[in-house]
């Protein structure tokens, strides 16, 4: 096995950091995840913390599935990567990570598992219902943001763009209602984001290294939050987008403008599904600066901006206007539980949740891409995890995200474990088994909320 000792300090220190955020709070030194609360919300809302969920030993129906699944991946993945067709790799890669997310969705149970996920009590699927005209919907929907009002959004929806919950009313309006219909959704187009990632990786550095890459993002720790929740949904979205944005800076002509204008349409849509998705504006600088020629990157950029500015003014004539929501947003926050969850903890807490969801290959992989030289070199794979990284950061240093970011970040956190692709190739496989191992070791001793 081949691997180096930059991998292994730089895995060492997650671990270190993930040891540190369940321990602490459980050693009596005054480190708590959540003050002023009673033991039965401290249970409730941080007894796994920095994870969402509560401890529960546990397998099921899907148990045997993923591991199957995982330890195909590891054993044949790597090599079947390399050899399959581009097109066959490709599908076969959204097909795997969708296998892979409901298994690990189902050993938790078909209903508390996956099709009962979405319809709990702060979530969209309950709110579906007191939903009748749309476009009086959009129109009131900063009105009901606040909290402590008679018709106050339900937390989740308030606490996003009305698009995320026009979504499940659309589908519930096709006659695609209910739980189980909505987990359907978000585990398509969210395990899609697998497929876009190797598109992307294909287009931004080459062939090889998207190959490489495809058996980690395939079976990564996490589609234990892709196939239940809504940021799953958001996580396909934006990642079709930076495919369509990455291929659009690599080709030319007419195809190039299409395609910024298909990706700058999907990145309107994705700044109404969730405001913190605003930052996926340094991934797509990041996108459009590995392009060899600037007058295409500026056509590119121009086109894209455009049609994210169409899905934008369809919102304001609908009666929409995105900062007056943000500004709301941040008020509802500060009504709930974000008021006492301490930054001193979540402030690193919230990285070792970000650990576990990449999985140990993919905290190797960001470490490697963090190389001075490669960046100046505007590598693309490097460029492009180091800006999902950035972002991270700001989204952690808002103070708007304590907690739950395991699933609040996928949109981020799903492009991280590509970068094990950067990690010498006879080491591969053993990072593979570490990851699967940190998923299924989570997903069978937590029960996850999402």
């Amino acid at each position: 096995m081949a691997v180096a000792r930059r991998d292994v300090v730089a895995a060492l220190t997650g671990i270190g950091l993930v040891v540190a955020a369940f321990g602490l709070p459980r050693m009596g030194l005054g480190v708590l995840p959540l003050i002023n609360a009673s033991p039965e919300k401290y249970a409730e809302l941080a007894g796994s913390a920095p994870l969402h969920g509560w401890w529960e030993m546990h397998v099921g129906v899907g148990t045997a599935f993923a591991i199957v699944i995982g330890f195909a991946v590891v054993l044949w993945g790597p090599t079947l990567a390399q050899r399959l067709r581009w097109r066959t790799l490709i599908l076969l890669t959204w097909a795997t990570a969708g296998a892979w997310a409901f298994s690990l969705a189902m050993v938790d149970g078909w209903e508390r598992g996956f099709a009962g996920r979405l319809t709990t009590r702060h979530e969209y699927v309950r709110q579906v219902a007191t939903v009748g005209d749309v476009s009086d919907t959009v129109r009131g929907f900063a009105g009901r943001i606040l909290d402590f009002q008679p018709d106050s959004w339900i937390t989740h929806v308030s606490g996003h763009p009305p698009g995320a919950l026009l979504t499940f009313v659309w589908l519930d309006r096709l006659g695609l209602g209910g739980g189980a219909w909505a987990a359907v959704l978000c585990l398509l187009i969210g395990s899609s984001a697998a497929a876009a990632i190797v598109v992307a990786v294909g287009a931004l550095a080459d062939v090889t290294t998207a190959r490489s890459a495809a058996p980690f993002v395939a079976v990564a720790p996490t589609a234990i939050w892709v196939a239940v929740s809504a940021d799953g949904y958001f996580a396909g979205v934006t990642a079709w987008a930076l495919a369509l944005l990455a291929l659009g800076v690599r080709r030319g002509g007419r195809m190039s403008v299409m395609l910024a204008v298909a990706a700058g349409l999907l990145l309107g849509w994705a700044v109404f599904l969730s405001y913190g998705l605003a930052l996926m504006a340094l991934p797509v600088l990041a996108v459009l600066m590995t392009a060899t020629n600037r007058k295409a990157a500026v056509r590119v950029l121009l086109a894209a901006v455009l049609a994210a500015l169409v899905v934008a003014a369809v919102f304001v004539l609908a009666g929409f206007w995105w900062f007056e929501g943000y500004q709301l947003v941040q008020q509802r926050y500060w009504q709930g539980t974000a008021s006492d969850r301490p930054f001193q903890y979540w402030g690193w807490a919230n990285l070792a949740a970000v650990v576990c969801a990449v999985g140990l290959a993919g905290v190797a992989g960001a470490a490697r891409a963090v190389d001075v030289g490669a960046l100046r070199r505007r590598a693309g794979l490097h460029v492009v995890v180091v800006a999902m990284l950035v972002a991270i950061l700001c989204a952690d240093a808002s103070m708007l995200s304590k907690a739950e970011v395991e699933r609040i970040w996928l949109p981020f956190t799903v492009w991280l474990p590509a970068a094990a692709a950067l990690l010498p190739p006879r080491s591969h496989r053993w990072w593979l088994a570490l990851n699967v191992i940190g998923a299924l070791l989570l997903n069978h001793v937590l029960m996850t909320t999402w």
